[in-house]
C-alpha cells in the first residue's frame, strides 16, 4: 500500500500569495476585458482551494462555493461587476443542465422496480410538505424569522430545496468505493433519477408561482411540450446526419454539441417572437434557458452518437460547474448577524431529519428491507446541487431574498462536508439505531432457522455479481446441487429470484454468528464467502472464515481476496482456497491472448459463447 505525503504547506502559501487582494487592472495586465479577468481569477481560485480541499478529502463543490466567497464582494473584492457575476452564472447554469440532460437514462426510469417507482413518486412531495411544515415551526419559535418571514414562498421554496439529493457527490461516493451495483446503491440512484425528473417540473412551474393561474401553467407546458418535439425531431433528422459527417473529426463533436444546446435553447427563448411573426399572435410559450438546455441534452441522450457526445462534453463539464457553483458563492451577500448561519444549521438538520422521517419510511413500506432502506436514507443525507440552482432562480424571480439564499448555500455546504463521513459510517450508523427501529415497529427480516438435520452441500455466504454468475452456471451443469446449495444474503429484494433457481436462500448478516449458527451453515460440506472485503460490511474475509471455521470445522471454505498482503491472513484464518478476481481474469486474458497469436481468436470466441450460453440469453439473478 502506497504512503500519502504530508500536506506541504508551501502549496497553501503560494496559494496565499496568489489570492492576495490586487487591482484587478494590474491583475488583469492593464488592458483584459473585465470578464475574462473575473472568470480567470474564479477559475485560479477555485482550482488552488480544491487541491488543498481534495487533499483533506472534503467535496470539490464546497470548495468552489468557498472561492467565490473569497473573490467576491465579502472577500478579497477581485470579481465584484454585478453583470460579469451574472453572466458567468448563467452561462454555467445553462450548461450544466445540458449536461444533466444528457444523463438521463428513459429506459432506466421505466425499468426501476416497484420500491424505486412508488418511492421516486411520493418522496418528493412528502419531504416537500414536511420541509414547509418544519419551516413553519421555525418560524413559530422565531427563529430566522428575519429571514423566512420575507417571503410568502420561503416555506415552499425550503421544502422543495430539502427534498432533493446531491447526484454529483451520491454518485462520486458509489463509484468510489464500488458500490453503485449494490442494493443501496441501485435505490439511490433510481431516487437521484425521479428527483431529477421532480426538479424540472418544479423549474418548469416556478416562473409562475407568483400567478398560478392554469392557463399560463398549462403555456408553459404547452411551449415545453412543442420545444421537445420540435427537438426530438431535428435531433433525428439533422443531429444524427451531421454527427455522421463529423464522427472522422473527434475534435468537432463537442463544438457540434455545444451548438446543438444554444440552438435548442434560441428557438426556446424565441418561440413567442416567431408566433408573433407568423401567426400575429402571442401565446406566451416561451421557454427559459435553463429548460430548453435541458431539454436540448436529453433529446440526444438515447441517440445511437449519445455515448460519443457525453464522452467530449464530459471534458469540459468540470469547468462550467465550476463556473456556476464560484457565481453562487460570489453572489452570497455578507451576512447581516448570526440569523444566516443560524438559519442554515436549522436547514442542514430538517434535511437529516427528512431523510429517517420521510425517505426510510417510505423505502421501508415499498418493499426495501430494515438494512438497506436505512443505508441508503444516510447516504442521500445532503442538500442538492438543484437546490442552490431553484434558489438561484428564486431570487431572480423575486421570490425569495439573497440572504435566505445565503443561508441555502451555507446549509448545502454543511451537508456536504457530513456526506463522506455518513457514506461510511452508514452501516455502523444502522447497527447502532436497529434497536430503536426495532421497537418502532421497522422489524428486520425474520432470520430463519434451519430445519433439525439439514444439510447442504454449498453454501454461498452474499449474494452479488460473482454468486449470480455461479448459480447460474450451476443450474445449466448440476440443477441437483443447485437444490442442495443455501445462500445467505441481506438483500430480501432479490430473495424470491434466487428461489425461483431452486436454492434454498435466507436472510442473514454475515457479521452475526449467531445467525450463521442458526440458519445452518454449520451443516454445509463448502463454504464460499462470495463478496470482497472492500463490498463487505462488519466483517472482513478473514474474520469471516475464522467464524465458520469455528462453527464447522470439517467444512471446505473458499474465500474471496483483494490484496496479496490478505490472502496469507485468510489462509491463517482457516480458508482452504483463496480465489483473487483479477488473477482468475488474467488467466482468462492470457488464454485469449494466446489464442489470438495463435490466430484461433474467432475459434476461442465462439468456444466461450457457447460455454456461457450467451446466444441462449443467459439468464441470472443479477443481469
Amino acid at each position: 500500500m502506497t504512503r500519502r505525503r504530508p500536506f506541504d504547506w508551501r502549496i497553501a502559501w503560494c496559494a496565499i500569495l496568489l489570492l492576495l487582494p490586487c487591482a484587478p487592472a494590474l491583475a488583469a495586465g492593464g488592458d483584459m476585458p473585465s470578464l475574462v479577468h473575473d472568470i480567470g481569477i474564479s477559475l485560479l481560485t477555485a482550482g488552488l482551494i480544491a487541491l488543498i480541499f481534495n487533499r483533506f478529502g472534503i467535496p470539490s463543490i464546497a470548495a468552489f462555493l468557498l472561492a467565490g466567497i473569497i473573490v467576491g464582494p465579502i472577500g478579497l473584492e477581485q470579481v465584484t461587476d454585478p453583470v460579469n457575476v451574472d453572466t458567468i452564472a448563467q452561462l454555467g447554469f445553462i450548461l450544466l443542465l445540458f449536461l444533466i440532460g444528457l444523463e438521463i437514462d428513459f429506459k432506466k426510469i421505466f425499468g426501476s422496480g416497484k420500491a424505486i417507482t412508488l418511492s421516486g413518486l411520493l418522496q418528493y412531495p412528502l419531504t416537500i410538505l414536511f420541509g414547509a411544515l418544519c419551516v413553519k415551526l421555525l418560524l413559530a419559535l422565531g427563529i430566522g424569522a428575519e429571514l423566512l418571514g420575507t417571503s410568502p414562498y420561503s416555506a415552499l421554496y425550503m421544502g422543495v430545496i430539502i427534498a432533493g439529493s446531491s447526484t454529483l457527490l451520491v454518485i462520486k461516493l458509489f463509484q468510489e468505493h464500488f458500490e453503485l451495483d449494490t442494493e443501496p446503491g441501485r435505490l439511490s440512484l433510481g431516487m437521484l433519477i425521479f428527483q431529477d425528473i421532480w426538479v424540472i417540473i418544479v423549474i418548469l412551474i416556478q416562473p409562475n408561482i407568483e400567478n398560478p393561474e392554469v392557463m399560463p401553467i398549462l403555456m408553459s407546458f404547452a411551449g415545453i411540450a412543442l420545444l421537445s418535439v420540435f427537438s426530438i425531431m431535428l435531433a433525428q433528422m439533422v443531429f444524427e446526419v451531421c454527427f455522421e459527417w463529423i464522427a472522422k473529426s473527434p475534435e468537432l463533436t463537442l463544438t457540434a454539441a455545444l451548438a446543438w444546446c444554444f440552438t435548442v435553447v434560441f428557438f426556446g427563448a424565441n418561440i413567442d417572437t416567431i408566433s408573433v411573426m407568423v401567426f400575429d399572435y402571442n401565446p406566451h410559450m416561451a421557454v427559459g434557458a435553463g429548460m430548453s438546455a435541458l431539454i436540448a441534452g436529453a433529446c440526444i441522450a438515447n441517440l445511437p452518437s449519445a455515448t460519443e457526445v457525453i464522452t467530449k462534453v464530459s471534458v469540459v463539464k468540470d469547468f462550467f460547474i465550476t463556473l456556476f457553483f464560484v457565481a453562487l458563492g460570489i453572489s452570497i451577500p455578507a451576512p447581516d448577524g448570526w440569523g444566516v448561519l443560524v438559519l442554515a444549521v436549522a436547514l442542514a438538520v430538517i434535511a437529516l431529519l427528512a431523510r429517517q422521517l420521510v425517505f426510510f419510511p417510505l423505502f421501508y413500506f415499498t418493499g426495501v428491507d430494515q438494512r438497506n432502506a436505512q443505508v441508503a436514507s444516510i447516504r442521500l443525507a445532503q442538500i442538492s446541487e438543484f437546490g442552490l440552482v431553484i434558489a438561484f432562480l428564486g431570487v431572480q424571480q423575486g421570490h425569495i431574498g439573497a440572504e435566505l439564499s445565503s443561508a441555502v448555500i451555507f446549509a448545502f455546504i454543511i451537508t456536504a462536508l457530513l456526506t463522506p463521513f455518513l457514506y461510511g459510517k452508514a452501516y455502523e450508523i444502522h447497527a447502532g439505531m436497529q434497536g430503536v427501529l426495532e421497537k418502532l415497529g421497522f422489524k428486520a427480516p425474520p432470520e430463519l432457522r434451519a430445519e433439525e438435520g439439514q444439510t447442504y452441500q454449498l453454501a454461498l455466504l452474499g449474494f452479488h455479481r460473482h454468486a449470480s454468475s455461479l448459480l447460474s452456471d450451476l443450474q445449466d451443469r448440476d440443477p441437483e446441487l443447485v437444490r442442495q446449495t443455501l445462500v445467505v444474503d441481506f438483500n430480501v429484494a432479490i430473495h424470491p429470484r434466487i428461489a425461483a433457481t431452486g436454492a434454498t436462500v435466507k436472510y442473514g448478516d454475515l457479521s452475526n454468528s449467531e445467525t450463521l449458527h442458526h440458519i445452518g451453515l454449520g451443516q454445509a460440506r463448502v463454504v464460499i464467502c462470495t463478496i470482497p472485503d472492500d463490498l463487505l460490511r462488519g466483517i472482513s474475509n478473514r474474520e469471516l472464515v475464522a467464524m465458520v471455521r469455528e462453527m464447522n470445522p470439517e467444512a471446505i471454505i473458499i474465500a474471496n481476496g483483494i490484496s496479496f498482503e490478505e490472502v496469507d491472513k485468510v489462509y491463517l484464518a482457516g480458508a482452504d482456497y483463496v480465489y483473487m478476481a483479477r488473477l482468475e481474469s488474467a488467466g482468462a486474458l492470457g488464454e485469449a491472448i494466446g489464442e489470438a497469436l495463435s490466430d484461433r481468436i474467432d475459434v476461442f470466441r465462439e468456444r466461450n459463447i457457447d460455454r456461457h450460453r450467451l446466444k441462449k440469453g443467459r439468464n441470472e439473478v443479477l443481469t
